[in-house]
């Protein structure tokens, strides 16, 4: 499903990616994993097609097509979609609106005609009860005056509606308490299936208690630098990652 090959990345001059290769296939949930600074959030952020990046060499490829060369509504039309770990807030924008004109736009692409209301309000409704959200939260700004939970959760009610061939999560557990962890989770889980990927870039092996990934990767000054099971979690909550860094220069 995803194919990064030889990626080099700047921002703003400063070197962030040094030749990442990933590969995902369908039905996969991996994890991305290392120390602050070493390029996680950058990576999902240059395939969703975030400003401010630049690919100075590689390629990433989604089912087959060239990423690089696809504009970030195409994206997102194609089936990418990333979870924010700071959800911004959009004054002005009912959270309704956004969620209906999103979906009918991949409709759209897709050559089907937009959703009828009475089916778009049932399965906002069945998703938002799913995500344990008050309906009021779909007549609001979006994410405007939320919580961080509650924009957290506001991402994964997104990614329920849209149902992305490619889920990158950016660090959704950040911020969140127990309870709400185990909300998000669930939603997340609720999508894994064959023919769908999700990429998380966390942390915490907390989050993989609840979201147990097939693959773990260990991403260090720019490279993944060690791949495993979700063993290689468990392994670096109890080591730290000072043991990848040093097999990684030896």
């Amino acid at each position: 499903m995803l194919e990064v090959k030889d990626l080099h990345v700047t921002i703003e001059d400063k070197v962030i990616l040094k030749g990442l290769n990933l590969t995902i296939n369908a039905g996969e949930v991996h994890a991305i994993m290392g120390p602050n600074g070493a390029g996680k959030s950058t990576l999902s952020a240059v395939i969703a097609g975030k400003d401010g990046y630049e690919v100075t060499q590689g390629t990433i490829l989604f089912e087959g097509q060239d990423v690089l060369e696809m504009e970030i509504e195409e994206r997102a039309r194609a089936g990418l979609l990333l979870g924010f770990q700071y959800p911004i807030e959009i004054p002005g924008v009912k959270n309704i609106y956004l969620l209906k004109a999103a979906l009918n736009a991949q409709r759209a692409a897709r050559g089907e005609g937009e959703i009828p209301a009475p089916e778009f309000m049932k399965l906002v409704r069945e998703k938002s009860a799913e995500m344990k959200m008050d309906p009021s939260f779909l007549q609001r700004a979006v994410n405007e005056g939320f919580s961080g939970g509650e924009k957290k959760r506001n991402e994964i009610l997104q990614m329920l509606i849209l149902q992305p061939k490619l889920a990158m999560l950016d660090e959704i557990d950040s911020g969140l308490d127990i309870d709400a962890m185990k909300v998000v989770a669930d939603g997340v889980n609720s999508l894994r299936n064959a023919d769908r990927a999700i990429l998380l870039v966390t942390h915490y092996q907390r989050l993989l208690n609840h979201i147990v990934p097939d693959h773990v990767h260990v991403l260090v000054d720019g490279r993944i630098v060690k791949s495993g099971g979700k063993e290689l979690a468990l392994e670096l909550e109890d080591r730290g990652y000072d043991w990848v860094l040093e097999e990684s220069v030896a």
